[in-house]
């Protein structure tokens, strides 16, 4: 009996002990912030509220090939009995492909504040179905950044802004389709409110004969083009606004944020999310099917896309808007950090005029589009 009782003690203090604890390992694609976020204020956070859990955070490089890495990891475990991650933050490319290959387990009917993110963002990733397997971290946008001592009265359409660019040549600034991705997205935008079908193009299905009623709006592109200028870089474009050599420019929204935080863009700079849109694009949080944690990492998810967190980590350290719908964050943020991101672009914008980038088939016929009828 003796044995017994000893026995069932040692168990039980093992069980206790910090061998027993649980790791929640996290994988985030994108640059090191977003590695810090995770170990240096969500972790912290989580592991306060759930004692003997450790989370660990790790980075697998910024853009689609640290989502790229991720997928391989998972992809080459896919026989285990469990994957090296619990959680994993992707994006929109990987998503799909994951999605499509099994690879991520149907969770947000478990999260309560996947409620919360009704978005396209939400349910489509590039037209491959994503709903259930993914809750977006942030939105991130892009928008005319314009100087409202030169522009009293921004555009509120392209057309307008085609009209404006006219009477104000090469007082409009992008970066072609080379220099960075606000001007991808806006030649996007440019295909989407003049080329057709633009919810097609968002959606799908491909057909490869819709690129044959895109000849006017890359026409009339090339004849808007001849009125603008073109800038180095996402950066440039901020520059030369800045320098007062451009009034209007397309621009990522966080970064423009970020750029006058920091004092390099003068108060007068204002934003204007024009219509039908302009392409932004999410970070998802997602679970592997084969995660050994999937309670944990649920819970870890809805800490971290829980309004409070939203408006406090999201929005307030980052400049990105919500990956929740942004009315959700209402009361969550001082007057000043609201009025900050949402009076240029209101709530009601943001979900109005916020597109996805098209699906990659029609992404890559719109980029060779340009390539041959408005840069030649």
């Amino acid at each position: 009996m003796r044995l017994l009782t000893i026995a069932t003690s040692l168990a039980a203090l093992i069980a206790a002990s910090p061998l027993a604890a649980q790791t929640l390992n996290v994988a985030s694609a994108g640059d090191q912030n977003m590695v810090d976020y995770v170990k240096d204020y969500l972790a912290p956070m989580f592991e306060k509220a759930h004692p003997g859990v450790k989370v660990v955070a790790v980075g697998t490089g910024p853009g689609d090939s640290g989502s790229q890495k991720i997928y391989e990891k998972l992809n080459a475990q896919k026989g285990a009995s469990a994957t090296d991650f619990d959680v994993v933050v992707i994006h929109q490319k990987a998503a799909g492909q994951m999605v499509k290959e099994g690879l991520l387990d149907k969770y947000t009917g478990n999260v309560d504040t996947a409620k919360l993110a009704t978005g396209d963002a939400a349910k489509n990733a590039l037209g491959t179905d994503v709903s259930g397997y993914v809750i977006p971290m942030f939105q991130s946008q892009t928008a005319l950044a314009y100087n409202a001592d030169m522009v009293k009265t921004p555009p509120a359409t392209f057309a307008e802004l085609a009209d404006w660019a006219k009477k104000n040549p090469k007082q409009f600034g992008y970066n072609g389709i080379k220099g960075g991705m606000s001007g991808v997205a806006f030649v996007a935008g440019w295909v989407y409110a003049f080329g057709g079908d633009a919810d097609k193009l968002m959606k799908g299905p491909y057909d490869a004969a819709t690129k044959a009623n895109w000849d006017k709006a890359f026409a009339d592109l090339k004849a808007f083009n001849a009125n603008a200028t073109i800038t180095p870089g996402n950066a440039g474009t901020l520059d030369m606004l800045n320098r007062g050599e451009i009034a209007i420019g397309p621009v990522w929204v966080d970064m423009f944020y970020s750029w006058k935080a920091d004092g390099k863009l003068p108060p007068n700079m204002k934003l204007k999310l024009v219509s039908p849109g302009m392409p932004g694009q999410p970070m998802y949080y997602s679970i592997p099917e084969k995660s050994a944690q999937k309670k944990l990492a649920e819970a870890f998810i809805a800490l971290a896309t829980s309004p409070q967190v939203q408006a406090d980590g999201i929005v307030k350290k980052f400049n990105w808007y919500p990956g929740i719908d942004a009315k959700n964050l209402e009361g969550k943020l001082d007057k000043a950090d609201w009025d900050k991101l949402f009076t240029d672009v209101t709530p009601a914008e943001l979900a109005s005029n916020g597109k996805p980038f098209p699906i990659a088939p029609y992404f890559n016929d719109i980029l060779e589009g340009y390539e041959k009828k408005v840069a030649n």
